[in-house]
C-alpha cells in the first residue's frame, strides 16, 4: 500500500438547502465513490468538512466534502490536505462546469479557474493550480439567464437520468487518475456519456 495519500474533493452548497442542483454535481459525484467504496463520510471539524478514509487499488484515499459555500472552498481543501499531508499534485476535485454540455466529463491537471468561484478559492488558499479536475458538465443557461441562477436550480427531469450516469462516470474518472494518472483518464473519460 502506498504511503502518499490521494484526497479528492466535491463542490459544492450545502445539501439542506442545495441538494441536486447543478452546483452540487461534485459533491454528488463524491457521494457516489463513498458508496461505491462503502465508506460513510463524517464530519472531521478541524478541516470543516465531511470526510471518509478509502484504498482504491492500494492507494489510500480521502474523500472530502467541504462544509461550507462553494465560494469558501479554499479553507477546508488547505486545511484537508495539510491534516492528511498531501501536495497538491495528489489532489483532486469535483466540480460543475457550465462550459460543458450536460453530460460531459473532463478531467484534467492544473490550468485556471474559467470564472468558478469555488476554483479560485482554492487556487488562492493552495497558492498553486497544480491539482486535478474533473470537471462535470452542466451545460449554459438559456437565453439571458444569468449563470449565478442557473447553477442554484435543479435539473429539469429530462436531464436527470444523463447527470446520474455522468456522475458514475465522473467516479470512474477520479478512480483512474488514482491508479492509472491523468494521461490514462483523459483518454478513457473525457467526452460525453450517454
Amino acid at each position: 500500500m502506498s504511503e502518499q495519500r490521494w484526497l479528492v474533493v466535491g463542490l459544492g452548497n450545502p445539501e439542506a438547502e442545495y441538494g441536486a442542483t447543478r452546483h452540487n454535481v461534485g459533491a454528488d459525484a463524491l457521494r457516489v465513490l463513498s458508496q461505491r467504496h462503502r465508506t460513510s463520510l463524517s464530519r472531521n471539524k478541524r478541516v470543516r468538512a465531511e470526510v471518509a478514509e478509502t484504498v482504491i487499488a492500494g492507494d489510500r484515499v480521502v474523500l472530502a466534502l467541504p462544509t461550507c459555500w462553494m465560494n469558501e472552498s479554499g479553507g477546508p481543501v488547505q486545511s484537508a490536505a495539510k491534516w492528511y499531508d498531501v501536495a497538491a499534485d495528489r489532489l483532486i476535485v469535483i466540480h460543475d462546469d457550465l462550459d460543458l454540455e450536460i453530460g460531459t466529463i473532463r478531467c484534467k491537471q492544473g490550468g485556471g479557474h474559467a470564472g468558478h468561484n469555488g476554483l479560485r478559492d482554492i487556487d488562492r488558499a493552495l497558492g498553486s493550480r497544480d491539482y486535478h479536475r474533473v470537471r462535470v458538465g452542466i451545460g449554459r443557461p438559456p437565453g439571458r439567464q444569468p449563470g449565478k441562477d442557473y447553477v442554484l436550480r435543479r435539473f429539469p427531469p429530462r436531464d436527470r437520468e444523463l447527470v446520474d450516469v455522468a456522475l458514475q462516470h465522473a467516479a470512474d474518472c477520479v478512480e483512474t487518475i488514482v491508479t492509472q494518472g491523468i494521461a490514462v483518464a483523459q483518454n478513457v473519460h473525457n467526452g460525453t456519456v450517454g
